[in-house]
């Protein structure tokens, strides 16, 4: 007999061995740490109600509190074997919990709008409680419904993050079987403009650019990197699952989800998508331990083709569409690298379909929902068996194409209930932004009525192995537990942060250099010009006013150049823009015209007519529309920042012959024509801190990325370029003769030429 599985069977409470126990245990903060000599190291809460199970001399937590050592309480097995032994002891509505992902969470709770919450039945300020406190609705949801995955967003400080994890676990330790918490998190890693580094900066988390501008390295191992430090942070926040990364293939330069993902590029994206899960699943190069964080690789089978640039949070961006027969370049990045990692963890251990409905491949329904992009493609073709998270809200109503409610796109006028079982019986495991298991109970019933009981029981518990494992795997279920002040050392510690800020300067692509307008000799006297700023109101209904404000920290210009208030006491011009704002695809003024509502989406500053768009949309039909043909031939729109444009052209004008340095927010590609004649250098970027540019532009660090993605010289070569298909646009070339194509950049000497553009740079 196995000597584990014989052990399992004179489990005791109460055995003693003459020896002694091989553990010892300690009072932390709040709860026991309890250390097994050569063994795991245990963390619970003495209020929970769990007690210690001593077993051949070491210790185990009795999370279900029967007096006995189950599997999936013993360490010492597989995580596979513990998960199938939990799974099988849950009840069904135990699993409907873990199918649940929670809608975003902040920390502490909004008194008002998106994401409020109560304390004790009163707002947050009102309520007297702790910032690091359950609210009423996360108290609901854990207990009531059973919901183990929890989103968070904004949290008030890495303390309070910490505190709200230990509340949180010690809370689910003492009910029913005792299944952790497993939190998770969007990107959170984003650079602060107006921050200057400080290395010594600890308390904020370290400050990288975007994927997109990691991705302008061109090195998989900085991207590596990213994740290793991330992951050490996430986890000393109380995170385990990372909602990342974007490895959608960025082949339509509309889109408005363009500037996180890993670029256009086929061969480069799988590259960065392999190491960036390498890095976050693997601690210490060993595989699976307690810095590794589970990542949830999107959007399968890829969310980038969509028509037009409209983006699928919205009904009239519910298609992507593939003219040029292309979907086997967006797979490669999950296929070759998320799902075949170089690490121990071997494949990344999530997988989240988007909200569009990919034309022409399978049912005519959300990828969520589509049986042959599920199971028949990514399960049974390419055998995947790791956990499919719908993304947010699929299973919601919406009651109009461009309301941002839910996103139940081709089954719009099935039930929330028949949603969730359309969903499972296309293979998905678990539902994002949904805190209620009530509709999955529901789900549950149509099974068994279709199915019979027993078919539909080992279903369910199908999905509860894999979402488990991803629980076991990272340790929950030892030490849950954050030790305060080890989070406050880790996240955003020295380290850290000077590894962030390194990544910032290789990220900076140099355009154009005219007569070596760069690098700029310091002190020497710089006029920069406010930029105005148009009013705005974002998804959730939010209005921004219209502002005038600096376009960098002019405290940390201050400490490179002089600043002069007038262009003609100038050396040079610094002038801070972002790219072409050129909206959403769809107008409602445009119906209250009599049109159809869609309107094209520009990459240029100034006013653009669509008339190289196709005379037929590619796809349509909406339930919430009346039409098929989503055409917007013929129409005009302008970008809501043009000022941006003539900011530039109206420095030049009053520079003279006196270089214009223009430094570019990159959020997707952009037409250049409107700006670069007069611009002397160009410096592009995709999220960095002022200080980073002002290093380039000073001199003190030379500029060596690369553009991730191709820079069209018109918007007739983006209205002919096909959704689906990488690199296939007329690429803009400057005064200075050139190419603003995929892995073009510059540095002091001229066109970077090195094994990074041999290796990507063809195609």
């Amino acid at each position: 007999m196995n000597p584990i599985k014989k052990t399992l069977l004179l489990s005791l409470p109460f055995a003693i061995f003459a020896c002694g126990p091989k553990w010892t245990e300690e009072a932390q903060d709040g709860y026991q740490l309890v250390k097994n000599k050569d063994g795991a190291t245990l963390g619970y809460h003495k209020n929970s109600g769990v007690q210690l199970l001593t077993v051949n001399q070491l210790a185990f937590k009795d999370l279900n509190k029967n007096g006995t050592l189950d599997s999936y309480e013993d360490w010492r097995l597989s995580a596979q074997e513990r998960a199938e032994n939990l799974a099988s002891q849950m009840s069904t509505e135990q699993i409907a919990g873990l199918m649940l992902y929670s809608a975003h969470q902040s920390i502490p709770g909004a008194a008002r709008g998106f994401g409020a919450s109560t304390y004790n039945k009163k707002p947050f300020p009102d309520s007297g409680a702790q910032a690091g406190d359950l609210s009423d609705q996360q108290k609901q949801f854990l207990t009531d419904d059973n919901l183990r995955h929890v989103l968070i967003t904004r949290v008030e400080s890495p303390k309070v993050a910490a505190q709200w994890n230990n509340n949180a676990q010690a809370h689910v330790e003492g009910i029913g079987l005792g299944i952790p918490v497993n939190t998770s998190s969007d990107p959170r890693h984003g650079s602060d403009s107006y921050a200057e580094y400080n290395a010594g900066a600890g308390g904020a988390i370290s400050m990288w650019p975007s994927t997109l501008g990691l991705a302008a390295s061109f090195d998989p191992g900085l991207m590596e990197t990213f994740g290793t430090i991330a992951s050490q942070e996430y986890r000393a926040l109380g995170i385990a699952t990372a909602l990342s990364p974007q490895i959608d293939l960025a082949t339509e330069p509309r889109w408005s989800r363009f500037d996180g993902t890993m670029g256009e590029d086929p061969k480069l994206a799988t590259d960065l998508a392999r190491t960036y899960v390498d890095g976050f699943q693997t601690t210490d190069g060993k595989g699976w331990g307690m810095q590794s964080v589970n990542a949830m690789v999107k959007h399968w089978p890829g969310g980038g083709p969509e028509e037009g640039g409209r983006d699928g949070h919205f009904g009239y961006g519910a298609y992507a569409v593939y003219p040029g027969k292309n979907m086997k370049d967006h797979m490669m990045p999950f296929l070759e690298g998320a799902f075949k990692l170089k690490g121990e963890t071997k494949s990344a251990t999530a997988v989240m379909p988007y909200y569009t409905i990919s034309d022409g491949h399978g049912e005519a329904v959300g990828n969520g929902y589509n049986q042959y992009l599920v199971t028949e493609l990514l399960r049974d073709t390419y055998g995947y068996d790791g956990v499919l998270c719908t993304d947010w809200g699929i299973t919601r109503d919406v009651s109009a194409i461009d309301k941002f409610e839910g996103k139940p796109w081709g089954v719009e006028t099935l039930s929330e209930a028949e949603r969730h079982y359309k969903a499972i019986e296309a293979g998905m495991d678990q539902f994002g932004g949904n805190n209620d298991m009530k509709p999955v109970i529901a789900a549950y019933n149509m099974g068994v009525k279709e199915h019979g009981e027993k078919k539909m029981r080992a279903r369910f518990e199908t999905s509860a192995v894999r979402l488990l494992l991803n629980i076991f795997r990272t340790g929950l279920f030892e030490n849950p537990y954050l030790n305060i002040a080890n989070t406050e050392k880790t996240v955003g510690k020295p380290e850290f942060m000077q590894q962030g800020y390194n990544a910032q300067l290789r990220s900076i692509v140099m355009l154009k250099n005219k007569a070596n307008s760069l690098p700029v000799a310091e002190k020497k006297k710089v006029y920069v010009p406010e930029r105005y700023v148009a009013p705005s109101v974002n998804w959730w209904g939010i209005v921004t006013p219209e502002r005038i404000e600096p376009a960098f920290n002019m405290e940390v210009v201050a400490k490179y150049f002089e600043i002069v208030d007038s262009p003609d006491t100038a050396d040079f011009a610094l002038v801070g823009i972002k790219s072409p704002d050129g909206g959403t695809g769809y107008n409602k003024q445009d119906v209250e015209n009599g049109g159809n509502g869609y309107v094209p989406i520009s990459l240029q500053y100034d006013t653009y007519t669509a008339n190289d768009a196709r005379e037929t949309s590619i796809a349509g039909g909406s339930p919430l529309e009346e039409f098929t043909n989503r055409t917007y031939k013929g129409k005009t729109v302008t970008a809501r920042n043009t000022r941006d444009m003539d900011m530039v052209n109206d420095t030049k004008q009053k520079m003279g012959n006196k270089p214009v340095i223009v430094v570019v927010h990159v959020s997707k590609p952009m037409v250049f024509s409107e700006i670069e004649p007069n611009a002397d250098a160009i410096l592009a970027h995709m999220g960095v801190q002022d200080q980073a540019l002002l290093e380039i532009i000073a001199g003190k660090h030379e500029p060596s990325a690369l553009l991730p993605f191709q820079m069209p010289a018109n918007m007739k070569t983006v209205e002919l370029q096909f959704e689906d298909v990488p690199r296939d646009m007329e690429p803009y070339v400057d005064a200075e003769g050139n190419s603003y194509d995929f892995a073009f950049g510059l540095n002091w000497k001229g066109q970077i030429s090195d094994d990074r553009t041999k290796k990507y740079g063809t195609k």
